[in-house]
């Protein structure tokens, strides 16, 4: 194998499927990245048996090969090379090596077999259906921040994807939760997913799909088993195994007689917030939201450091009401709303509360409250 390469293809192709290879391995050829070199095309795969991501990228080939190489090693090496620069590989096959060479600099890095290195086995991806890389990229950004982490709950560690109705009409809808939070997004039902399982996608995966749909540009076609997802652009294939477990009635949770409505403007209440929860304790991160007479008093007291109050004029005209929340989780929803206007549908100090954007319909928010 003897191929040249731009260096910018190269660093970003690297960038991705770097990412999905784990720092520490107990078994080396999945600390490596499979480069296989034909037809004007390097393919890049790595894996971590769980997640198998191959990206393509345009090169000067002369001849076929495949190879092996430490992934974080050469994307190093390939990012700290001169930006716009060539590069060489070449693969010695009795040495055992690869060469990389750009202008005077030159590397030999130590390869495994390609033969040995694992490939994920795939099922039958019996649905599939295509939707604007934008679309995805949305669903994942508003939903992800809510994704749990804690390991006992596993199956709330993803986003759970389904088709569901709303409004008199099927949608595709994103929802994560954990437990003290949750965050619904939906748009329009893509052609072929009307018949889909719903799916939990692991926090890792959605991770790498945020990163591949960064630029929110062209398609992306979806394809999808009960234990697999597949999601390809023009350049990248991601398959992933699903976790495999129950999502949730997370419908339950979701009030529906909150019948005071409260409207702030949300940039104004971000910044009040950053700004009172300053005093608030570690451990807890409270915020009391007093609200009375088109007026939000936001405070904070704290034995060890002292206590703050901030002020807001906002639109509410129900009976006064004195809640709880977790400053760091009000800032995560403030900072999903697009419009200029948060609003919050309140029931009483222990009961959940619903947060919407104040133009966007499609998704909602929904946030426990804490003792203040």
């Amino acid at each position: 194998m003897r191929l040249t390469i731009d260096k910018p293809g190269l660093a970003k192709a690297l960038a991705h499927v770097a990412s999905v290879v784990e720092r520490r391995n107990t078994i080396p050829i999945l600390s490596n990245v499979l480069l296989s070199g034909a037809k004007n095309e390097l393919k890049l795969t790595a894996t971590d048996l769980d997640m198998e991501l191959v990206e393509t990228v345009p090169c000067k080939a002369k001849g076929e090969g495949a190879t092996t190489v430490p992934a974080h090693m050469f994307h190093d090496i390939v990012r700290k090379l001169p930006e716009g620069s060539e590069i060489e590989l070449v693969r010695d096959g009795e040495q055992g090596r690869l060469t990389i060479t750009s202008g005077p600099a030159q590397f030999s890095l130590q390869t495994l077999p390609a033969d040995d290195f694992p490939a994920l086995s795939v099922d039958d991806l019996g649905h599939s259906f295509t939707l604007p890389a934008a679309d995805l990229k949305r669903l994942i950004e508003k939903t992800r921040f809510a994704i749990s982490t804690e390991e006992t709950r596993y199956y709330l560690n993803g986003i759970y994807l389904h088709s569901a109705p709303s409004g008199g009409k099927q949608v595709l809808r994103a929802v994560a939760t954990d437990g003290h939070r949750l965050a619904q997004v939906e748009l329009p039902l893509p052609s072929g997913a009307k018949d889909m399982p719903g799916v939990i996608v692991p926090r890792k995966t959605v991770l790498e799909l945020a990163r591949l749909v960064e630029d929110g540009e062209g398609e992306v076609r979806v394809e999808l088993s009960p234990s697999k997802i597949r999601v390809s652009t023009s350049r990248v294939v991601l398959t992933s195994k699903l976790i495999d477990g129950t999502f949730p009635d997370y419908e339950r949770v979701i009030p529906q007689g909150n019948d005071k409505k409260m409207e702030v403007d949300n940039t104004a209440f971000a910044q009040a917030v950053d700004r009172v929860s300053t005093l608030s304790s570690d451990k807890g991160r409270a915020v009391k939201l007093t609200i009375a007479d088109g007026k939000l008093t936001l405070s904070v007291n704290n034995p060890d450091s002292g206590s703050a109050t901030e002020e807001l004029p906002v639109e509410y005209g129900f009976d006064p009401l004195e809640i709880g929340f977790n400053a760091r989780y009000l800032l995560d929803i403030s900072g999903q709303l697009e419009s200029g206007t948060a609003e919050f549908q309140l029931a009483d100090a222990g009961s959940p509360t619903m947060v919407r954007d104040g133009k966007d319909a499609s998704a909602l928010y929904v946030l426990m409250p804490m003792r203040v």
